[in-house]
């Protein structure tokens, strides 16, 4: 009798090209992902000891002020002489019709008197300034 037995074949899959290509599509990943920033110049806020909790609203409108004296509204870089023009745009896209303004404590007060002159010549309804809790 020709009985032959079946052969087991011990078939062994090679995982060194899957775990190459897992990595590499995890360094791919790694370096093309945008970060959230907060904001767009680096501001030392102002110390202040009675701080209420700041709440995050998407449709409150963010004035930021330089040291330099730099104005920026909704992350975007305003001329002096527009300042009112830029705010009543961005106020007429907000419900709420709020700014807040976060100015380094070494800006110019005259450029923040310019900013509130501006807000409410808008038609701000209100002005958060905000601050750091010492």
């Amino acid at each position: 009798m020709g009985y032959k037995r079946p052969r087991h074949s011990n078939v062994v899959l090679n995982l060194t090209p899957l775990i190459d290509i897992v990595f590499l599509l995890l360094v791919f990943f790694m370096l093309t992902a945008h970060f959230v920033e907060d904001q767009a110049l680096v501001v030392d806020l102002p110390d202040a000891d009675n701080v209420p909790a700041a709440t995050e609203h998407e449709e409150i409108v963010t004035v930021i002020i330089s040291a330099q004296g730099e104005i920026l509204i909704n992350n975007q870089l305003t001329p002096d002489d527009e300042l009112v023009e830029y705010l009543r745009s961005a106020l007429d896209k907000s419900e709420e019709r709020i700014m807040r303004i976060r100015g380094d404590k070494e800006a110019n007060l005259g450029v923040a008197v310019k900013v509130l002159d501006a807000a409410e010549a808008a038609g701000a309804k209100a002005v958060d300034i905000l601050t750091e809790k010492p």
